[in-house]
């Protein structure tokens, strides 16, 4: 609930940009604004996730290297080979 004693800076209509929308909610609290809530209906599907694992620096500097010049993401060049080198054993 907001402090009634501090003044509520005004919601912008429009932030412009993403960062300038990260700033304010950087420095400002939903809660403070809870009147401009509208309720909504989504699905989240989290049947994907995503692991972190620790490599050698020269290991992934080889592997960034190598999908720079495939145009593929790390992540994805990555996972191939992980998944043709499991497949080899």
């Amino acid at each position: 609930m907001p402090d009634s004693d501090r003044p509520i800076d005004p919601l912008p209509d429009d932030f412009g940009s993403e960062e300038a929308a990260a700033a304010f909610w950087d420095s400002h609290s939903i809660a403070d604004y809870e009147e401009f809530l509208e309720p909504v209906d989504f699905q989240v599907n989290v049947n994907r996730r995503h692991f972190e694992i620790e490599v050698y620096e020269e290991c992934f500097v080889a592997v960034r290297e190598t999908a720079r010049k495939q145009h593929k993401p790390v992540k994805q060049l990555a996972s191939e080979i992980i998944k043709q080198r499991l497949a080899s054993i």
